[in-house]
């Protein structure tokens, strides 16, 4: 069973070598990278404050620093080139069959019948 707002597996392992912090990188290593953009994630998909962060991720004053610092190192510039040079566009697929739309835009003719002012119909 997968929570919520969990990466899959197989999404973690996209991005997970394109994150600092990796044993063997130059500075300190990561407590837990997964975690932090899961946290990253669940706090933007759920609309929340970093306060507001469940428990499971950790101090929010802690974890709330890192997206500045990984933007500024240009962390998540690569890590989105990187998703958007193989995506896979599958969540954009719009099917025709579930869009309305209005009369006019569909290329119909005629559009609605105009009355004059008196409410008569128009003399031909």
């Amino acid at each position: 069973m997968t929570k919520r707002y969990a990466l899959r597996e197989d999404q973690w392992e996209r991005i997970q070598h394109l994150v600092p912090g990796r044993a063997g990188d130059v500075g300190g290593t990561a407590k837990d990278n997964r975690l932090f953009v899961e946290a990253v994630l669940y706090r933007y998909r759920a609309g929340i404050p970093w306060r507001d962060l469940p428990a499971r991720f950790g101090d929010f004053r802690v974890v709330h620093t890192r997206p500045m610092r990984w933007s500024k190192s240009g962390v998540w510039e690569r890590v989105f080139k990187h998703l958007a040079a193989d995506a896979d566009n599958e969540y954009a697929g719009i099917a025709a069959t579930i869009i309305r739309v209005h009369q006019q835009a569909a290329g119909a003719k005629g559009g609605t019948q105009q009355r004059n002012a008196s409410g008569a119909p128009e003399a031909a």
